[in-house]
């Protein structure tokens, strides 16, 4: 029996409307919602045309999907805390929230014969809740300016680099994955009520830099916002917690006392070329660093519109120095997860398709993995038999 949930998730997942759905098969709006609401199945040329679509067999959509048998209160959607120019769509959220639940309860399907160690961020972040309420009368700003040195100093960054930011992070029991999400949403971030930190990296193309600072700021989420109703925020409100995350951020890659003595030697102030040196040993923006600059007093505001106005006539607005030579880091620990239960025959490409029906781009869809990794794997479940495994003896 065709199982309209099934397909209704997977719809979600993937961030199409019905109209949108029916639209690349051919058929009617009315007839997606028959489909996913029971009153009728689809052809089977319709299934083949689904199963293209979703990178899935045939026969997923014959079967409860991972979701379906999960526990759904584990992820709220109203936490998730976007890093975007603008509170999202419904439809945009709807999609992540899915893409979450589908990776939280595929993690949870593989990782039963893993034993993690210790997740500090779910201690730090205990932490800076106690701080807080024992802090409570003390200056917002100056909670974050102590919080973010907390936090520098627990996820273990060097007192002078941002070097193995998102390495860090990982080990300190983030997990992380990276999308192409949309034009205007650049990271999200949200705890699951079992304790479980989840960065979600949008804007593929972005330089290292700018990465850096959407892990940052999406550190600041998890660890000032915890279980905020994001969703539930007027704009005033929102960008208050946007603004609070962004100086948590700037408060965390480029600490005031190291900042400012980058800074001492620096002659013209106002020129963003000055503090290309300053970009790489911290691997934060030229932008960012004028934003700091500018709230330390470095620079004046005459001298900070000087330097904006610099980055716009020369172009550094959507490409600065060093953008193209500091390399990208890629998240690693979901894939040396699924390394490690590939290499001790845990679990085998092969198998995890024919047990969830779907295909290997669907793997390589839901975890931000490259489709070889998995090719790899799977070639590599091939067994080449020599002759005596045959039983073959020689021809006399």
């Amino acid at each position: 029996m065709f199982i309209g949930k099934s397909l209704t998730n997977i719809r979600v997942l993937n961030d199409l409307s019905r109209n949108q759905l029916a639209e690349k098969l051919g058929v009617t709006e009315q007839a997606i919602w028959q489909y996913e609401n029971g009153y009728m199945s689809p052809k089977l040329e319709v299934v083949n045309k689904l199963k293209t679509i979703f990178n899935v067999k045939s026969s997923y959509f014959y079967n409860s999907d991972l979701v379906s048998k999960a526990d759904l209160t584990n992820i709220n959607v109203e936490n998730i805390a976007y890093r975007s120019e603008a509170i999202n769509s419904l439809n945009k959220t709807q999609s992540e929230l899915m893409h979450i639940r589908f990776i939280d309860v595929f993690l949870k399907k593989v990782e039963e014969k893993i034993a993690y160690p210790k997740n500090y961020l779910v201690g730090l972040r205990n932490d800076i809740i106690s701080f807080i309420k024992e802090n409570s009368e003390m200056d917002r700003d100056i909670q974050i300016k102590n919080i973010a040195k907390i936090a520098r100093i627990r996820i273990g960054l060097d007192e002078d680099s941002n070097k193995n930011l998102l390495f860090l992070l990982e080990k300190a029991g983030a997990f992380v994955l990276e999308k192409e999400i949309s034009n205007t949403i650049d990271a999200y971030s949200l705890w699951t009520e079992d304790d479980r930190p989840y960065i979600m990296l949008g804007s593929l193309k972005k330089s290292a830099v700018r990465r850096n600072f959407d892990l940052a700021h999406e550190l600041g989420h998890l660890l000032l916002h915890y279980k905020v109703e994001f969703l539930r925020q007027d704009k005033k409100s929102y960008k208050t917690l946007e603004d609070e995350a962004n100086l948590f951020a700037s408060e965390f890659l480029l600490p005031e006392k190291q900042f400012k003595e980058d800074c001492k030697g620096i002659a013209k102030v106002s020129n963003p070329d000055a503090y290309i040196d300053i970009k790489q040993k911290w691997q934060v923006s030229l932008q960012a660093i004028a934003i700091r600059a500018f709230r330390l007093e470095i620079i004046d505001y005459q001298q900070y519109r000087y330097f904006f106005m610099s980055i716009n006539r020369k172009g550094y607005k959507f490409q600065e120095p060093l953008d193209n030579e500091i390399p990208i880091e890629h998240p690693m620990k979901i894939k040396s997860i699924l390394q490690l239960l590939f290499d001790k025959n845990i679990y085998s490409v092969s198998g995890l398709m024919d047990e969830l029906k779907v295909d290997i781009s669907f793997f390589s869809d839901l975890t931000g993995i490259e489709e070889n990794f998995f090719y790899n794997h799977r070639k590599q479940e091939t067994k080449r038999f020599s002759v005596s495994e045959l039983g073959l003896k020689n021809v006399k």
